[in-house]
């Protein structure tokens, strides 16, 4: 059991860093053309609290994975990762006001359908 505590760590781990990078990145301006501006611009980014949470919570997300590799295998656990696309998507809408089409809607059934076949075949 421990094992899906390993992987939904995982998955809510990479969703919040998603988010909160994209949350973010949009309150600052565009990225400049300049090389040395655009470092700048990045070595910002990196300096926001936020953003370096977004950072850490990423390393976080690297130990539930490695915890979860003690207990799976990875050609099991891996599709359990396409969850963290459903809940993007699902947040960057409620959140961001992304739109919604029928492509996307249609390609996350089939994220669904094949996380739910993936995790029936131990």
């Amino acid at each position: 059991m421990m094992g899906y505590f390993y992987i939904l760590g995982t998955i809510i781990c990479t969703v919040y860093g998603q988010l909160i990078l994209k949350w973010r990145i949009g309150k600052y301006a565009e990225l400049p053309d300049d090389f040395l501006d655009k470092l700048i611009f990045l070595i910002k980014l990196l300096f926001d609290p936020y953003i370096f949470s977004g950072f850490a919570v990423a390393m976080l997300a690297s130990f539930f994975w490695m915890a979860a590799m003690t207990k799976f295998d990875v050609s099991y656990a891996y599709p359990f990762m396409s969850g963290a696309f459903v809940l993007v998507f699902f947040f960057s809408v409620v959140f961001f006001h992304e739109p919604v089409s029928w492509q996307k809607v249609l390609g996350l059934i089939f994220i669904i359908v094949g996380i739910i076949l993936t995790s029936r075949s131990v």
